[in-house]
């Protein structure tokens, strides 16, 4: 049974990176065949230089994504297979807290997917984004950010890591029931307190000032039946000259957060169309469905491994020499996504559903004219490509292509 689980891996491993491989390079040529020609639908609002910058930081992103994925297939390969996970676990044979002993080992093969993944971001930051005039992070900030994330994800992850290795150990046979009510109640409490602790941590945010464009949101806000703890203005402009907006928080925490930078770019009726698209997705509880997709996601996937945690094949058809929680929960979250590659095109079909949704809801409460005009100043300033291959788009975007979307509203 290990020899065909190994198999199997490997068999779909191999076809979702070379489906991967295919439609990315089919992405690049697509965008490289119509970089020198507008689309129809935005010659008045967009240059033909403008349109050559989108498509040549798609491309450019495209690219590196190609290096990444090859990168971390050959790191999923030696972890599992080449025996990496099994040469780590080694390591540490003198701790006898087997409890000590997964965490440990857990944090090992995370700080080696980490340092793997390093320069990619780096490399995306400092040469891409900097080249098309996007950058405008410093390299300590770059470092300083990582250190952040590093003394967040330690704490918040090692508790939550240590009781599910806890339960792994000692909850019984429906310690994956157990672990998923954590789970998920773990996550709610992150959606709650994102807003007030930890999105500070990383950005400073301001009530808004603009008296008339507050009354202006304000008014929207109350004529579509949305309680909001504030309006804030977020100092993006820190790290990125990219714009955006959204709603942050859960239940009455919520908050909407403009990027400093979109307020820069936008009019006043713009800003509230894109505002009144953003409450499209709270007036059809999006947000609300994508979190009990994500539990009901969670709770199947905690079931599969309480079945798999107690079979030798599974261990031993990825490279695993001596079964243990750890290596058990380890091995399921690497190997995990490769199982539903072939989902992804259902999950971003879903999402575009879900913007058409919000678009044709910002139609109803502001004015389509105005949504179009900030959509396609976002499109032009974010330097976001017009035209992405249709396949490589129905399979990965979770947004319309910008062509659909226009001709929609």
């Amino acid at each position: 049974m290990d020899e065909i689980l190994r198999n199997v891996f490997i068999a779909i491993l191999a076809l979702s990176t070379c489906i991967h491989i295919w439609l990315t390079q089919r992405h690049i040529n697509y965008i490289a065949g119509h970089k020198n020609e507008v689309p129809e639908a935005f010659k008045k609002d967009i240059g033909i230089k403008d349109h050559q910058k989108a498509a040549n930081y798609s491309i450019a992103k495209s690219k590196l994504g190609l290096k990444d994925t090859l990168v971390q297939t050959c790191l999923l390969l030696l972890l599992t297979l080449g025996g990496g996970i099994a040469t780590i676990t080694h390591l540490f044979d003198q701790i006898t807290s087997s409890l000590l002993k997964d965490i440990v080992m857990i944090l090992s093969v995370m700080l080696v997917t980490g340092l793997i993944d390093l320069p990619f971001n780096y490399y995306k930051t400092f040469n891409i984004d900097e080249k098309f005039g996007f950058n405008r992070m410093t390299k300590k900030l770059f470092f300083l950010d990582l250190y952040k994330q590093i003394i967040l994800g330690a704490l918040l992850g090692l508790p939550i890591l240590f009781v599910a290795l806890w339960m792994l150990k000692y909850a019984g046979i429906y310690w994956w029931l157990y672990l998923w009510f954590v789970w998920s109640i773990f996550n709610i409490l992150i959606l709650a307190i994102y807003p007030t602790w930890i999105a500070p941590f990383f950005n400073k945010f301001l009530p808004l000032k603009d008296k008339t464009l507050k009354i202006k949101i304000l008014a929207l806000l109350k004529k579509c039946g949305f309680k909001s703890q504030g309006l804030f203005v977020m100092d993006g402009s820190l790290r990125s000259n990219h714009g955006n907006a959204y709603f942050t928080g859960f239940g009455k925490n919520k908050r909407i957060v403009f990027f400093d930078t979109l307020l820069e770019r936008l009019d006043h009726n713009e800003i509230e169309a894109v505002l009144a698209h953003e409450l499209g997705h709270f007036h059809h509880n999006h947000v609300k469905k994508r979190i009990v997709m994500m539990f009901f996601i969670s709770f199947i996937g905690l079931a599969i491994l309480g079945y798999l945690k107690n079979q030798s094949w599974f261990y031993y058809g990825l490279g695993i020499t001596t079964p243990s929680d750890g290596s058990a929960l380890l091995l399921f979250m690497l190997v995990g996504p490769t199982f539903i590659f072939f989902i992804r095109p259902i999950m971003a079909f879903y999402s575009r559903q879900n913007e058409f949704e919000a678009d044709r809801y910002a139609k109803t409460h502001s004015n389509a004219k105005h949504l179009k005009n900030s959509l396609v100043k976002l499109y032009r300033d974010n330097a976001s490509t017009l035209t992405p291959d249709p396949l490589y788009s129905s399979f990965y975007d979770s947004h319309p292509p910008a062509i659909r979307r226009i001709a929609k509203l």
